[in-house]
């Protein structure tokens, strides 16, 4: 099996108590990862492919940079 790329990450309370107060801006639940590597800096073009190739295959795609 592969090497993972991204992993759920390891966060300190004070960076929790964050996203909790995101999750309840959204009414959303949000799951943080951190990646081995840099995501990908897309251009608009390229985030908006990516996001109809998300709806078309039903999940969530997440663009990184190789090295």
């Amino acid at each position: 099996m592969p090497t993972p790329k991204i992993r759920i990450a390891n966060l300190d309370n004070e960076t929790l108590d964050k996203i909790h107060v995101m999750e309840e801006e959204l009414g959303h639940s949000i799951v943080a990862l951190e990646p081995y590597y840099p995501p990908a800096n897309l251009t608009a073009a390229q985030v908006s492919k990516l996001k109809l190739l998300e709806q078309e295959l039903g999940v969530v795609l997440l663009a990184y940079n190789k090295e």
